[in-house]
């Protein structure tokens, strides 16, 4: 293999970055880890000189050097995020120039990405998501974004069993000072009431399923595992879940692929609820978790990342 580099942008602790790494290692890929987020600029120094048609790019990390206009990709997977809100005004504008000054540079690179990190921030908002799955033909639940009580008051009367989850993913203290996570629930009609008005919610019909599809695509491969669990957000409590590999349903791959290719993204983690008219478009984590899937179902998800970064050594 010639001197091309794969970049994985990632946090320390990750498991599933790990199994990636691991295969590239194995077939001889040179691979280089860094988390823009926790290692800059304490233990990291980046260096780029653009010159007439050239430049000269480098990132020095306690274990690696690299030269960036060898970088043939990128595995974005989940690297700490930029911290610029907090501190003094010093700190903050000194944060905020790392995001765009070390972040610009890793986005601007002249190669593949899995996937470019703008496209997983434009791919993130829900709004979006639920318009490119009516183009791409996905059966996409009613679905009501509103701040206005009497129009959630009138899409509960119309729908009859709705359900609530937050726009996205939070974890937030409770009133015991512990940290807690806003799982899809159901709502109670009765229970609608002003605080509606304080920020946009999202509800939806409630899915009569029985049961969750669990749809990762990598590139072109499809990974698709069915979840049986008694809870209507089955990731409450892991230890409820069974799980069957099965083939996807007619139609869905390509609508999966033709989904990505909207949003320009190379992976994504699809869940759909099962219901007896078929798949029921919820929503794409555009960098889901998928390390335990591949634990509990043998799927070869991390070989599937792997191959897709390899394409980009030439």
């Amino acid at each position: 293999m010639d001197e091309g580099v794969i970049l994985v942008l990632t946090r320390l602790e990750d498991s599933s970055a790990d199994m990636v790494i691991g295969h590239l290692m194995a077939r001889g890929a040179k691979v280089a880890r860094f988390d823009p987020g926790e290692d800059f600029p304490e233990t990291a120094t980046l260096s780029c000189v653009f010159a007439g048609q050239s430049s000269r790019e480098y990132l020095i990390t306690p274990s690696r050097h690299v030269d960036l206009t060898k970088v043939r990709a990128v595995y974005y997977r989940r690297p700490t995020p930029y911290r610029y809100d907090v501190g003094s005004q010093f700190e903050q504008f000194a944060r905020k120039e790392i995001k765009f000054g070390l972040g610009g540079v890793l986005a601007s690179l002249p190669c593949g990405y899995v996937s470019h990190p703008w496209a997983l921030a434009r791919a993130e908002h829900k709004p979006l998501q639920l318009r490119v799955a009516q183009q791409a033909g996905f059966t996409v639940p009613a679905t009501l974004i509103t701040n206005c009580l009497d129009d959630a008051r009138a899409f509960a009367a119309t729908h009859g069993s709705i359900i609530y989850k937050p726009l996205r993913s939070a974890v937030v203290v409770d009133s015991t000072g512990a940290l807690c996570t806003i799982w899809t629930s159901t709502v109670d009609p009765t229970e609608l009431d002003e605080r509606v008005r304080f920020a946009p919610h999202l509800f939806q019909a409630r899915v009569d399923k029985k049961a969750d599809l669990r749809v990762t695509v990598v590139g072109d491969g499809i990974f698709c595992v069915r979840i049986e669990s008694d809870l209507l957000d089955w990731r409450q409590d892991y230890s409820r879940i069974s799980y069957t590999v099965v083939a996807p349903p007619s139609g869905l791959a390509e609508k999966c692929l033709a989904f990505l290719e909207t949003l320009e993204l190379r992976f994504g983690v699809f869940d759909f609820a099962l219901s007896q008219d078929g798949p029921v478009f919820l929503e794409c984590n555009p960098n889901g978790q998928w390390g335990w899937i591949e634990d509990e179902t043998g799927v070869s998800i991390s070989s599937a990342i792997a191959d897709l970064l390899l394409e980009n050594i030439k």
